[in-house]
């Protein structure tokens, strides 16, 4: 049984969560987007920390770059990461027409130095965008207080956006808003909206670690948060896309900003390894998942509709629970948000640093034995 094929066909989207240049260059990329239904991939500062640090695929492009006088360990950086971004864009590209212009994407991240300046993450969003010059991705923008008005400056300037680091069904409900504020400045302006693709990331399985850390071992609760908030936030985006403000906007050709499912992969061994995807399937969703999941998926995964009004209607039931317990699930998500930007500027630092190093290797070994670049 081809049970991605089937997840496929039930109108999920499967994105993969993480890129790499020994994923692009050794064919794997390819081949899960030909036989494995994979119709996207994502990317942030600790994927390409791990794929730049532990491979030696990037050194022929340092060298050059460096040869060339390239310096500064960012734009070295920028240089390797968005060369990957093309690529796998590329391959993508089939899918993107086939779609009609609404799958096959690659998302790209700003830096986590700049999550918390609205004006530096437009700036730098728009760098990015001008930079990859493929119609087929997206800049990611984190959904912190700074990003919200960022998110909507930049969907007026037609730049398709994945709104990432969403924890809490408030915050997603400004993002929803903001998307449509930029659609509409773009159409007051006589510009066109029906190119614009954007996504919204909502993390799921960090929400669990959270809360579980504060619930007692017996709890009922422990391991059902995640899913019930994500079906709550599920039912926000339906009130969203079926309110009178977005209807106008679908007349004009808008394309809706779809949720999509991140941190996916199950991290308590306690919980099914396929939590994430089984409890959260529904026509117009993205879910991005580590490589692991999805082959455990394509392995034994179940296909059916999880996401209906019987599990929001659970979600509510499972939040209202919580509280009654009293924990308080906006300080967690808040929280959550916080420590997610903290750890991609950990790995943004060390990616930084250790490119720094290979780097400064690479030249001495240049001066040392008249090596060119390849």
């Amino acid at each position: 049984m081809d049970r991605l094929g089937a997840l496929h066909d039930a109108g999920i989207s499967i994105w993969l969560d993480t890129l790499s240049r020994e994923l692009l260059a050794s064919g794997e990329f390819a081949r899960l987007v030909e036989h494995r239904h994979v119709t996207g991939a994502t990317s942030n500062p600790t994927i390409f920390a791990k794929a730049i640090t532990t491979s030696d695929r990037y050194d022929s492009q340092l060298r050059r770059l460096l040869s060339a006088g390239e310096g500064g360990a960012r734009e070295l950086f920028f240089a390797l990461a968005l060369e990957d971004v093309r690529a796998a864009a590329d391959i993508l590209a089939p899918t993107f027409e086939r779609s009609g212009g609404a799958d096959g994407f690659v998302s790209f991240e700003c830096t986590p130095d700049v999550a918390d300046d609205t004006d530096a993450t437009i700036d730098q969003a728009r760098d990015l965008w001008t930079r990859l010059q493929r119609p087929n991705t997206m800049i990611k923008v984190p959904a912190t207080a700074a990003g919200v008005p960022a998110i909507e400056t930049l969907t007026a300037d037609g730049i398709n956006i994945n709104v990432t680091l969403l924890f809490s069904v408030d915050r997603y409900r400004q993002v929803m808003d903001a998307y449509q504020a930029g659609l509409e400045t773009r159409r007051r302006a006589g510009r066109p909206i029906g190119q614009i693709q954007s996504v919204a990331s909502f993390f799921v399985s960090r929400v669990d670690t959270k809360v579980d850390e504060q619930l007692p071992e017996d709890s009922p609760l422990r391991g059902r948060i995640a899913v019930a908030n994500a079906a709550v936030a599920f039912a926000a985006y339906g009130e969203t896309i079926t309110a009178e403000r977005w209807e106008r906007l679908a007349r004009a050709g808008a394309n809706p900003q779809r949720p999509l499912w991140a941190s996916t992969g199950t991290k308590n061994k306690a919980y099914s390894d396929l939590l994430y995807v089984e409890q959260l399937i529904a026509p117009g969703v993205v879910n991005t998942m580590p490589q692991a999941t999805l082959e455990t998926f394509g392995d034994h995964g179940a296909v059916h509709v999880t996401l209906d009004e019987t599990a929001v209607a659970q979600g509510l039931d499972v939040l209202g629970r919580l509280t009654a317990a009293g924990i308080d699930l906006a300080a967690a998500t808040s929280e959550l948000e916080r420590e997610g930007v903290d750890s991609f500027c950990d790995s943004y630092d060390q990616l930084l640093a250790c490119i720094g190093e290979r780097a400064a290797a690479l030249a001495a070994e240049t001066a040392t034995t008249g090596r060119r670049p390849h």
